[in-house]
């Protein structure tokens, strides 16, 4: 599985949660000029995002058809509720964070935005999401994001909620993702798949 010091950890915590070992081989979106251009990289990933896994004898980027895939050919324990209007909004609430927040907050768009308005740009991307979402929250989530079960929408929440962190964003307005964000927490599957507990997250950002 291809990584990085910051990704979405979708995968990771797909992973986790289905009990399925891995092997990490970091990519630093950094160094180098950023080894995601390698030509070894862009061979798995023509995008030249992480991340990316190597399963079953082929390559699957984009994270939510990562996790797709692993519910489609693993489906213990279920991410994707049997009952198709709550399937429908796993899959609402995922595509609201993975499409519509995080790339906002994408290394390549922070460099074009220029270093002295990083901050501002993704603590406003992250604001004005958060805002859907919290009203979305409204009217799907339970204990978690949709009911009372874990779903591809509380992996798609975990590490988006840390990204708001790590960019300072207050989450005091926002009380359904700092709810379910906390019991998702509690679960070790989380816990030890945090981005902050990877092998390749910079000391300054570990816990």
């Amino acid at each position: 599985m291809e990584s990085s010091n910051r990704p979405l950890v979708l995968a990771r915590f797909a992973l986790a949660l289905k009990n399925i070992d891995y092997e990490t081989v970091a990519v630093n979106l950094t160094k180098d000029g950023g080894q995601q251009f390698s030509e070894e990289f862009q061979a798995l990933n023509p995008m030249k995002q992480v991340p990316a896994l190597k399963i079953d004898g082929i390559t699957i980027s984009q994270s939510l058809a990562i996790i797709e895939y692993l519910e489609e050919t693993r489906p213990t324990p279920r991410l994707l509720p049997q009952d198709p209007k709550k399937r429908a909004q796993v899959r609402m609430v995922s595509d609201l964070i993975a499409s519509g927040i995080q790339p906002l907050q994408n290394l390549s768009v922070l460099k074009q935005v220029g270093q002295e308005n990083q901050l501002t740009w993704a603590q406003q991307a992250i604001t004005s999401g958060f805002n859907a979402l919290e009203q979305t929250l409204q009217s799907t989530a339970g204990r978690f994001c949709v009911g009372d079960e874990v779903s591809m929408a509380d992996l798609c929440l975990a590490p988006q909620v840390a990204n708001a962190d790590r960019f300072k964003v207050d989450l005091t307005p926002y009380p359904n993702i700092s709810r379910i964000n906390k019991s998702l927490l509690a679960l070790e599957a989380f816990h030890v798949s945090h981005p902050c507990r990877q092998p390749d997250t910079p000391p300054e950002l570990r816990a």
